[in-house]
């Protein structure tokens, strides 16, 4: 379990974090210049709050009430930073190495085998750096920090400087590792796909302060994440389970408490958790259940709340049974359907609207 509550003043910035993260990933989650990377340093000990305290295990590594700051060598903290930052006169194999060193005579609970293994780097062991792509540099920087034998792992957006491609090709690697080695770690991104795919929990940042943190179905779906992903990115996230999958019209079926969404997907394994992604601007609201359609997806709900997006567009949320989802529709519509809380209405959501769903760790 990592604790902390640090306040740190950065020139005309202000950094002031309280949150708690557990043994899963924890995405730390917000706009550029949001305090993201000033609170991941000051975990590593690379930057000293000007207050506060940090717990790792029971360990305080910072505490200004007793003025202990252990240091970041002595931290036992894992940091994997945006580029690989590779040793170009080492093979993958003594960059590796290096971070054997660095366990400091501790027993290590990593192994070089089970490092490469899992990460697929293995027959990179001879080569050099600069031969190397991207992805396979990145996969390399979190073997070495795996091989320190972490207590924490600290990585601050590793995807940032790959292309697409890469990036789809390193993220089953970062679940993987986690998976195999159960280390806590700390996501720093701003992308939401990667956050989807990959994290348990996140904490939502906003000009250095945190504003929500928890599960994160829960922070996802709170109505201020609009503020820092944007009008087009807000909607509902959904856990689900794969029910069904009908290879011959490339459907899945996955049920979640408020019923079951059918989507485009193929190769699902049925009994599998996976999170679904509802953008708002995708559901669509109805008085009557609507007939001849080719919306597969359609669902009975009670208004629970609407709130006003700007001047033109509104955000209603609409219960269903356990689950919530929510829609952006006009404001204008929302006038002449007389919506108001509590009346019963349809959303409709398109299948091919739904992102793919990621894995739910």
């Amino acid at each position: 379990m990592l604790e902390i509550d640090v306040r740190k003043v950065l020139g005309s910035f202000a950094v002031e974090a309280r949150f708690e993260a557990g043994a899963g990933i924890t995405a730390l989650f917000g706009k550029s210049g949001a305090g993201k990377t000033s609170i991941v340093q000051m975990l590593a000990g690379l930057i000293t709050p000007d207050r506060g305290r940090i717990v790792l295990d029971g360990n305080v590594l910072f505490d200004t009430a007793d003025r202990t700051s252990v240091p970041p060598e002595q931290r036992r903290i894992g940091y994997i930073f945006q580029d690989a930052r590779l040793f170009p006169h080492m093979t993958v194999r003594r960059n590796l190495n290096y971070g054997r060193r660095r366990q400091g005579g501790r027993q290590a609970n990593v192994t070089e085998d089970a490092v490469t293994e899992v990460l697929g780097i293995g027959h990179l062991l001879g080569r050099r750096t600069h031969d190397l792509s991207g992805g396979e540099r990145q996969r390399v920087a979190i073997g070495r920090a795996l091989l320190t034998s972490p207590r924490l792992l600290l990585m601050d957006e590793p995807l940032a400087s790959l292309d697409a491609e890469r990036k789809r090709e390193i993220i089953p690697f970062i679940d993987r590792v986690h998976r195999q080695f159960e280390i806590p770690t700390i996501y720093v991104s701003h992308s939401v796909e990667e956050i989807l795919e990959l994290a348990t929990a996140m904490v939502l940042l906003e000009h250095g302060h945190v504003t929500a943190s928890g599960p994160i179905e829960e922070v996802m779906n709170r109505p201020e994440l609009t503020r820092v992903v944007g009008q087009g990115d807000a909607g509902t996230v959904i856990a689900a389970k794969v029910t069904d999958q009908d290879d011959m019209n490339n459907l899945a079926t996955l049920a979640f408490p408020g019923g079951q969404f059918r989507i485009p997907a193929t190769g699902m394994a049925v009994g599998a958790q996976a999170r679904i992604r509802v953008r708002a601007r995708d559901v669509s609201l109805a008085l009557e259940r609507p007939v001849n359609v080719s919306v597969l997806n359609v669902f009975e709900g009670r208004i629970a709340e609407i709130a006003a997006a700007d001047g033109a567009q509104a955000d209603v949320l609409v219960e269903l049974g356990k689950a919530r989802l929510w829609s952006r529709i006009t404001a204008k519509s929302v006038r002449e359907l007389g919506l108001e809380p509590g009346r019963t209405v349809y959303a409709m959501v398109k299948a091919v609207a739904l992102d793919r769903p990621g894995p739910h760790p």
